[in-house]
Parts: C-alpha cells; sequence; structure tokens
C-alpha cells in the first residue's frame, strides 16, 4: 500500500531516538518521486537537508543503505561515481557500470548532478584519475550519449565484429576501434555486433577477452561487454562474489539492491536463485543482520510487487 509522500508518521522518527523500523517501513515502500517528495517536504517543514538528519542519526551500513536508497538516481549515481573516482584503483568497476548499464538519457542525468554537487564534470575527474588504458576506456563511455532505439545495421555489424577480432587477435586491446565500438555504438548494435561475432569466430567475446586471467584491463573490457549486453548476468556475479567471499562485501551488495531495486532486480534475483540454488534474500539474510538486514530485504522484497 502506497501511503502519501509526506507521511506525519515519519517526522517522529527523527530526533528523540530513532525509530529505525520506521525509517524502514516508510523510505523502502516509496518510489524515487516519492522519496524526492519526502525530502522536499522535511525540508519545507523543518528547514534541515532529510539526508544531512539521516546521516547524524544512523550509522555504518544501515546508514548506507538508507542514504543511498532515498538519494535521487542520478544523485546517486553521481555520489557513487565521486566517492569511486577519489579511491580509484584498476579492479574497481563502478565507473563502468554507471556508463555502461544506464540509459543514456540516466547516464546524461547523473553528469548533470556530478555538476551541481561537486562543480566540475565527471569526465574531467575520471580523466584526473584514471591512467593509461583505464582512462582511454573509462572517459569515452562516461562521456557516451549512445542512440536507444532497436534499429540494427548487420552490414556494420560484421565489419565490426571482424574490426574486433582482428583487433583482440592482436592482442590490441586498448586500440582505438575497440574503445570507440563498446564507447559510440547502441547497445542493440552492440549485441549484433557481438552475436556476428560469436557466429562467424565460433565462441563469444568474453573468451577471446581472456588471455591473461590476472589482466585487470581485460577484466574491465570483459565486464564492460557483459554490462552493456547481459547486466543482469554481470550484476548477478557482483551479487554472489559479494556475498560468497569470506566477510560479506557490504559496498557492493548496497550499490546493487540500491541501484538496481527499481530496475530490474527481480530478473537479477531469479538469475541468483538459478546460479546459486539459493534465494537472493536468504543468502543475504545468513550474511547480513539487523537493520541493515532488514531494510535490504525490504528492498529485495518490493521487486516482486
Amino acid at each position: 500500500m502506497q501511503h502519501a509522500a509526506g507521511d506525519e508518521a515519519f517526522d517522529s522518527s527523527l530526533g528523540w531516538g530513532t525509530n529505525e523500523a520506521l525509517i524502514i517501513s516508510i523510505l523502502a515502500h516509496r518510489d524515487a518521486a516519492q522519496r524526492n517528495l519526502i525530502r522536499q517536504t522535511y525540508a519545507k517543514t523543518y528547514g534541515e537537508d532529510l539526508l544531512k538528519v539521516l546521516d547524524k542519526e544512523l550509522s555504518n551500513d544501515f546508514e548506507r543503505a538508507v542514504l543511498l536508497w532515498t538519494l535521487d538516481p542520478a544523485e546517486r549515481d553521481a555520489y557513487l561515481a565521486n566517492e569511486t573516482t577519489k579511491r580509484w584503483s584498476s579492479s574497481n568497476l563502478v565507473l563502468m557500470e554507471i556508463a555502461c548499464t544506464r540509459s543514456p538519457h540516466e547516464l546524461l542525468l547523473a553528469r548533470q548532478a556530478y555538476h551541481a554537487r561537486f562543480k566540475k564534470s565527471l569526465e574531467e575527474d575520471v580523466a584526473h584519475h584514471t591512467t593509461g588504458d583505464f582512462r582511454k576506456l573509462l572517459v569515452p563511455l562516461v562521456s557516451s550519449y549512445r542512440y536507444e532505439g532497436d534499429e540494427v545495421n548487420m552490414t556494420l555489424a560484421k565489419t565490426e565484429a571482424k574490426i574486433l577480432h582482428a583487433k583482440i587477435s592482436a592482442k590490441a586491446y586498448s586500440d582505438e576501434e575497440v574503445i570507440r565500438i563498446l564507447s559510440t555504438r547502441s547497445k542493440a548494435q552492440i549485441n549484433a555486433t557481438l552475436n556476428h561475432y560469436d557466429n562467424e569466430f565460433g565462441h563469444d567475446i568474453n573468451k577471446d577477452l581472456k588471455d591473461d586471467p590476472k589482466d585487470e584491463f581485460l577484466a574491465l573490457l570483459r565486464a564492460t561487454v557483459k554490462c552493456l549486453t547481459r547486466p543482469q548476468i554481470y550484476f548477478e556475479k557482483v551479487l554472489r562474489l559479494a556475498i560468497n567471499k569470506r566477510g560479506t562485501d557490504e559496498g557492493a551488495l548496497t550499490r546493487v539492491v540500491t541501484t538496481r531495486a527499481e530496475v530490474d532486480l527481480k530478473v537479477i534475483k531469479d538469475e541468483y536463485h538459478r546460479r546459486n540454488s539459493v534465494p537472493l534474500d536468504r543468502a543475504i539474510g545468513k550474511d547480513t543482520h539487523g537493520d541493515y538486514e532488514k531494510m535490504l530485504l525490504e528492498l529485495v522484497g518490493r521487486s516482486d510487487a
């Protein structure tokens, strides 16, 4: 059941010993527009930013889950991207994930939110904090504004499949043609190209990108291909690694649940269950606890609605 965005009950949850259960019951069941309205109403009524109040009242993984969820999706992507640039490492795939799994318009909104919040462009921060082949790929990916329709040029798909195969066979993984195709073509066109690659050369492109399992740029390229063509498979793997490793990777778990709950989490859950023979909610319940666990399970459950 949906409630009015400016629930009075929410007001009483802050300031006198925080009522975490009430925060979860209200925020976890509101869509992005309603959460935004709650923030506006709170600011107008109390003269304070709800996110700053939550930041003071909550702590640890629960705080992060609530804050990421409450942010507008474009603001959230800007926040995650900025956090990543400041602590960037060659094994961190968050920038690529945002660039390749959002729609062209969503990525544009994230870039605009980045401008507004950090007073500089996402592109300049990515260029400043990355180096070498990583910079060559990540800057055009975050700068991209792809065609979003279903129109596909099959002649072009065959030509570009051959270009990709030739460059990869020559181990020219960061060649400008490889980067041009992956960073500018529509997702429909890339799918057609990679389907032709598979048909023409007898195997998936990612098999050819596994030449050196320890090469982190090749890992980024493989993840880029997966995010552009099969994002739910990519996110299932992120969740599997986050939950199954010794000591849960709460950062990755929180990021996937909060960013995909209103997008495709149901499909990701089905894939997780199929791949691991355990429902995602049960896996999360086993690896987390307290208010953090309750918040995640509410968000995972809402994708069934």
